[in-house]
């Protein structure tokens, strides 16, 4: 019987069963070579690309997107799609009253508007009560919609670290709840380091987060202090790759950022206080700075408002919110690797393209932007010859939208049509 039930749920799939398709676009983005091609037309079998070429009249199950320009699907590279902020009072009650069966309802929705919003894969950097993780297997079983996920389960803190699940709960509740260890994803010496990882890799993640140093929105004083020694991030990082993962890295503060650079890390997410020597040492390394602009400008915004979040957390998000932007420019100038990275969840899910534009804002062309959050993405997830471009062989996932998204780089953020693994999921 369970064999029957994992069969049907294959079958589900809806790439599995989808019909050769040919979507003629008016235009289409070669993002490696940066430049557009006209009339072209894009054959996907089974949810896989098999040609791209010049559009031609026949017969078939064809979509017309002459009037459009097509590119392919985006990837964000930093999204948490089992949660949304809210106001304080709001966000206590939810932690207080709802279970993890109530996350996943809600993710369902916010996957559905990430997918919407022309973003066909996403790498989820951790949430509780492994909802994250089914709600990839939901998706990639067809049984609902949204992006493609990779995803780090729970992410790995310290103990009293920006991911610790007891941060500021009363002895009351953390009597009850118990001291977590490495399964919990709290960490304190090199051996536990180790054992986090082979939890999280026995829990289902793709890889590994760790929060390297303090956070905005965690219920603590500090949001840059470093909540890793060195070796501890290399016991993570050489753990983590015997495994076949990546690691990705939250770190705010400087000595943070460096700790986990020089201990291996793949991906440094947020980075707002790197100095030249950080810069350095991303490009000795080869790291990728994933910068979530997006996230910086909302809780800075939101910090005005008294109400939304708490007295620990507003002054994190007023002093550190607004610097992100300024130093992904100079990251960028520099010459450091960017994959595009917003950290939705923390600002409304399906807002994710805002971040396009806060790029070029800060000095970054928009075909670099488009990049990012396509060929560079696809690098970052060891999958570049599958996602990101639109050539025999990739995956057929294929966004349009009306316009030049070149010379008007907030076009992206209303897109008319969405294809994952060549099914339509947003027609014109």
């Amino acid at each position: 019987m369970r064999l029957i039930a994992v069969a049907a749920a294959l079958l589900c799939t809806p790439a599995a069963f989808a019909a050769p398709v040919i979507v003629d676009c008016g235009r289409l983005l070669d993002v490696k070579a940066g430049v557009w091609r006209e009339r072209t037309s894009v054959t996907i079998d089974n949810g896989v690309i098999t040609a791209v070429g010049p559009t031609l009249p026949g017969p078939g199950n064809r979509i017309d997107l002459s009037q459009q320009s097509c590119l392919p699907g985006l990837i964000d590279m930093h999204v948490h799609l089992t949660s949304e902020t809210a106001k304080q009072a709001d966000a206590f009650r939810d932690e207080l009253t709802s279970n993890p069966a109530d996350d996943a309802y809600r993710s369902v929705a916010y996957a559905e508007r990430t997918l919407k919003a022309g973003f066909t894969t996403v790498r989820d950097l951790g949430g509780s009560d492994g909802v994250n993780i089914s709600l990839k297997r939901a998706i990639a079983a067809g049984r609902v919609p949204g992006p493609r996920i990779y995803t780090a389960g729970k992410a790995i803190a310290t103990t009293g670290g920006h991911a610790d699940p007891t941060n500021s709960l009363s002895q009351r509740f953390s009597t009850a709840l118990g001291i977590p260890g490495p399964v919990d994803g709290v960490i304190d010496s090199v051996d536990q380091a180790r054992q986090a990882v082979r939890a999280r890799y026995k829990e289902g993640a793709d890889l590994i987060k760790i929060t390297a140093t303090g956070g905005v929105l965690s219920q603590a004083a500090s949001g840059q202090n470093s909540q890793f020694t060195e070796e501890e991030v290399r016991a993570v990082t050489t753990t983590a790759h015997d495994y076949g993962f990546r690691v990705a890295a939250h770190a705010h503060g400087n000595e943070g950022i460096k700790r986990a650079l020089r201990g291996g890390v793949d991906s440094i997410e947020h980075g707002t206080y790197m100095d030249d020597e950080a810069i350095a040492l991303f490009r000795k390394t080869g790291a990728f700075y994933v910068p979530t602009i997006s996230a910086g400008r909302y809780v800075a915004e939101k910090s005005k408002d008294a109400d939304y979040y708490s007295p620990l957390v507003r002054p994190k998000a007023a002093a550190i919110g607004p610097l992100i932007q300024q130093t992904f420019g100079r990251a960028w100038k520099a010459g450091v690797k960017i994959a595009f990275g917003t950290d939705a969840g923390v600002f409304p899910h399906g807002e994710n393209a805002k971040e396009f534009a806060y790029m070029v804002e800060a000095g970054m062309p928009a075909i670099d932007a488009i990049r990012a959050a396509t060929i560079n993405a696809a690098e970052l997830l060891d999958q570049p010859k599958r996602l990101g471009r639109l050539e025999p062989g990739f995956v057929g996932d294929l966004i349009a939208v009306s316009g030049d998204p070149l010379a008007d780089i907030t076009l992206l953020q209303t897109p008319m049509f969405v294809m994952k693994d060549g099914v339509a999921f947003l027609r014109p």
